[in-house]
């Protein structure tokens, strides 16, 4: 057993405001899977930063896109018929939305358009898109998750490359869903949410993933979601259910543990601020992006570039 890691409290950036929450409105489909409740009125997640500052992220409940100043106010940017979940822009500016309901979307923030880039592989659908890595090359990697669970072990991980290349890398995996990779982009690390873990994969020499076993056994809550990088190698896993965003050692070991000043949501983290040392989280029981300051910066986004 590991010692307690250092407790950093958290802070509210920014709250959806009460004109874009549809409380009593989720759909029948979803209130019958157990994806919500009378009271959902937004579910965010998919935070990501653009060259000017401003964070976007989904609200999957609602098949909406949110972009949100560096002063906290909140635009709507997006409203269509789908289930957004990970969202990451490229370094080309252009933002990418793992869409449960649609597949990999292609979004421009100015007329709010979506427009599908790939909703199937090898003519069969995918199962529900959950989140997604872009390369220094742009390749795009992202996770199949759907209903997978421990007892539905069918979650597959892609990678499409820059030459519109479909690949299918992991299959298998019970509830594939943040993914990342570390600075040298020769790791891959797929949190596991039903199986509480976050699996972690060496890269080929040909492209090919290797050594996929676990590497961390987390407990409690629901399980890890998002996760970010920073440049010393860290691993950061929002911990959904339990109110905890952890910072885990390139060995594995927690070094650090962010406490929710909201709800137990933690669903997801995005580095962001001048100096890229802010860790902003998407809370999605209250509707909040909090935010902390911590002392290794972030892995630059390529979209920063």
């Amino acid at each position: 057993m590991y010692p307690a890691p250092p407790v950093i409290k958290t802070e509210v950036f920014a709250r959806i405001p009460d004109k874009f929450r549809k409380r009593g409105q989720l759909s029948a489909e979803r209130l019958a899977a157990g994806k919500g409740n009378a009271n959902t009125d937004s579910f965010i997640e998919g935070p990501s930063f653009d060259k000017a500052g401003n964070l976007y992220i989904t609200d999957i409940a609602f098949g909406r896109i949110f972009r949100i100043k560096p002063s906290g106010d909140v635009d709507l940017v997006a409203e269509y018929d789908g289930e957004p979940n990970g969202l990451k822009i490229h370094r080309d500016g252009r933002i990418l939305v793992t869409d449960h309901k649609c597949g990999l979307l292609l979004v421009d923030p100015d007329s709010g358009s979506v427009t599908p880039i790939v909703q199937r592989h090898m003519t069969e659908t995918f199962r529900g898109l959950n989140d997604l890595f872009i390369t220094r090359e742009g390749d795009i990697w992202f996770t199949d998750q759907g209903a997978s669970s421990m007892l539905d072990w069918t979650g597959r991980v892609y990678r499409l490359n820059t030459a519109g290349r479909l690949e299918r890398l992991m299959d298998r995996v019970p509830s594939p869903n943040g993914i990342v990779m570390n600075p040298a982009e020769k790791m891959l690390y797929v949190a596991v949410t039903r199986q509480n873990s976050v699996w972690k994969g060496a890269l080929a020499p040909d492209g090919s993933l290797n050594r996929v076993g676990l590497f961390i056994q987390m407990s409690g809550g629901t399980g890890p979601d998002g996760m970010a990088m920073d440049q010393a190698g860290n691993l950061v896993v929002a911990h959904a259910g339990a109110g905890f965003v952890w910072v885990f050692s390139p060995l594995g070991v927690p070094i650090l543990r962010l406490d929710s000043c909201e709800g137990h949501m933690t669903t997801n983290v995005a580095y962001g601020g001048p100096d890229n040392r802010n860790l902003y989280i998407t809370e999605s029981e209250s509707g909040c992006v909090l935010v902390a300051r911590l002392d290794t910066p972030g892995q630059l986004m390529h979209s920063h570039s």
